[in-house]
């Protein structure tokens, strides 16, 4: 087993991203990974830089830790072509420590471009011609691609790392497993599923691979102030990805998640200073068969360098203790 830290570009500003980055090394996470959003879930959490921007900070803001994307979505915001432009310069600057995690989007931050939100079919079709793009441009050369919704016209990658970019693609179901394992590297999922975990492995052309899951937590020394926090920033996660994946903005998603409550949040979020709560649901991801859990330590610009620091001392070495 592989942790984690997710550096949330929601809830932190792009300075503190970086500085997070630089801790989360120091604190001796295995991996860094960052979510690629244009909004924040709610206009509590407050903040939204451009990832690919603090990406290249944190590329010389760190030495040896692992980074990623959780997740970019390659087929609205971006064309297919220009994120395989920017992987393969975070590659380079990291020097081979990137991974470029894509799946399907969210209405939340594709919709800025005006060309509508379509419905998940679609959006699949998307992600796998744009996979094939960003495929065949690592592979080297000139890419010309003519398909049913992106065009190619003789593009090259000038600048390509030592070592090909790998690819981690976030999926839900069956109907996503057989259509993304075959272009893929790793899978990314936030359900602890053996299905999932099994039908991957089954489907993807290398047999087991990479399998990265992620839970957020409220560490705190107060319980009741985690707890807060946690409803305060982290409530649309009881909405789960069907849903997410449609509200159009900040607004809806306060409206579709007034009515939950407190407790609704501590069922599924560990809060407080306890570590073997966290431990606890850890341990669903590696019993299900992933092997690699990135945390989110929601709200962490109240105390970084106390999660940090926990999370060195006490977090890490039980969660390595626990893991198979």
């Amino acid at each position: 087993m592989r942790f984690g830290c997710t550096l949330l570009t929601e809830q932190s500003g792009p300075r503190e991203l970086v500085a997070h980055s630089a801790a989360a090394e120091r604190a001796g996470f295995d991996f860094e990974v960052i979510s690629d959003h244009y909004f924040p879930w709610l206009d509590e959490q407050g903040h939204s830089p451009y990832a690919w921007s603090v990406l290249g900070a944190i590329t010389q803001a760190t030495e040896q830790v692992e980074l990623m994307t959780f997740v970019t979505a390659p087929i609205i915001r971006y064309h297919p072509a220009v994120v395989a432009q920017k992987s393969a310069t975070v590659g380079l600057l990291s020097d081979n420590r990137f991974t470029l995690g894509v799946g399907a989007g969210e209405n939340l931050n594709e919709h800025i471009v005006g060309r509508g939100w379509p419905p998940a079919n679609v959006r699949h079709e998307m992600l796998a011609e744009a996979l094939h793009i960003i495929g065949a441009l690592f592979d080297g050369g000139y890419v010309n691609h003519a398909g049913a919704h992106y065009r190619v016209d003789s593009a090259k990658l000038w600048d390509l790392p030592s070592q090909r970019v790998p690819v981690a693609t976030a999926i839900s179901g069956s109907q996503s497993i057989q259509q993304f394992a075959p272009l893929s590297d790793a899978m990314i999922a936030v359900e602890p599923s053996s299905r999932l975990c099994q039908e991957w492995d089954s489907s993807a052309p290398g047999g087991a691979s990479r399998k990265i899951g992620q839970i957020p937590v409220a560490w705190g020394p107060d319980r009741d102030a985690a707890v807060t926090r946690a409803w305060e920033q982290f409530r649309w996660f009881a909405g789960g990805w069907k849903v997410n994946a449609e509200l159009p903005g900040p607004a809806a998603f306060a409206a579709a998640t007034q009515f939950v409550r407190p407790e609704d949040i501590t069922a599924s979020i560990p809060c407080g200073p306890e570590v073997d709560p966290i431990v606890e649901s850890a341990a669903a991801f590696w019993e299900a068969g992933f092997t690699d859990i990135a945390l989110v330590q929601i709200d962490i610009d109240a105390d970084p360098s106390g999660f940090f620091d926990f999370a060195q001392r006490q977090l890490l070495p039980a969660l390595r203790e626990a893991a198979p």
